[in-house]
């Protein structure tokens, strides 16, 4: 396996590989779920631990718990963290269907997830295993997702999501049967007169029905990326 390690800072290393990448939706995703430095964080489905070491950027959460079922995405993440200076970040490799004996349990502030895109049986399907899995819902469901967060989230505690518009209602689904409310949403477009490629989902456990529809975000404008992303993959210095 050919590995190369992306810069995020001078002294934070996403390690990257044809397998275990990342795009800007990660990005996106960091920056919408509002991570504090106190909270206690999980992400799972990892990957090669991209969301995790973007929150490193700037205030940290107090820990942060990188689950994925592939020991080849643990593995990146763990040379990513060798390469870096990080603090909190706790490799896990487990099946989030299970969790993993010492899971927090109903202690967690925020779970992130930025899953695969696709139902099993839609679209072409990679032949490579890795990417398939990242892809398609083979080895988790959105439901799968909902279900452990559920488990992990305190009361009052949030699962932040992105996935293609098509899966919008499957995934507000998902969320109310397993007690977390949809709260906020926001649709993604690549340019002002498209439609929208993704979009991004706050639900929090427990609470009462009510979502707010945030302005929609744009990727470019012009010739170039706009100021809002710009600031987004400067790593937002706005958080607090």
């Amino acid at each position: 396996m050919e590995y190369k390690y992306e810069k995020l800072t001078d002294k934070i290393y996403v390690c990257a590989s044809s397998d275990h990448r990342f795009g800007t939706d990660a990005f996106l995703l960091a920056n919408f779920s509002g991570y504090r430095q106190k909270d206690m964080v999980c992400d799972l489905g990892t990957g090669c631990g991209i969301i995790p070491l973007i929150m490193q950027k700037y205030k940290p959460p107090k820990v942060t718990y990188a689950v994925d079922i592939q020991e080849g995405a643990i593995e990146q993440l763990k040379l990513g963290l060798e390469h870096s200076e990080t603090n909190g970040i706790v490799p896990v490799c487990a099946d989030l269907k299970k969790l993993w004996d010492d899971a927090p349990l109903g202690r967690l502030d925020l779970v992130t997830c930025n899953p695969p895109y696709k139902a099993d049986n839609a679209g072409f399907q990679s032949a490579i295993t890795a990417q398939r899995i990242a892809r398609h819902e083979i080895l988790c469901t959105i439901d799968d997702v909902c279900a452990a967060a559920e488990k992990l989230l305190k009361f009052g505690g949030r699962l932040c999501v992105c996935n293609r518009p098509e899966r919008l209602s499957d995934v507000i689904y998902a969320m109310k049967s397993h007690n977390i409310e949809p709260k906020r949403l926001r649709m993604v477009s690549k340019e002002p007169d498209e439609a929208p490629w993704l979009f991004l989902i706050e639900g929090k456990k427990g609470s009462k029905p009510f979502m707010k529809i945030e302005p929609q975000l744009y990727i470019r404008s012009g010739d170039g990326f706009t100021d809002e992303l710009k600031q987004i993959y400067a790593i937002g210095k706005e958080q607090s």
